[in-house]
């Protein structure tokens, strides 16, 4: 029954460990974010204006 215990513990230890490794690698992790092209983002905002003055 010892023995089963000790493993079961062990298991419990490893899991932890590696959550807290991926956890910690997670909020490590810096996102980036595409550049916006100023054509594209000037022609979605004037159809988006043309849209609301013909409702």
């Amino acid at each position: 029954m010892a023995i089963f215990l000790i493993v079961s513990l062990v298991i419990i230890f490893i899991i932890l460990l590696l959550s807290l490794t991926t956890t910690s690698k997670a909020y490590q992790y810096k996102h980036t974010i595409d550049p916006v092209d100023h054509h594209t983002a000037v022609n979605d905002i004037n159809n988006q204006e043309n849209d609301n003055k013909q409702e």
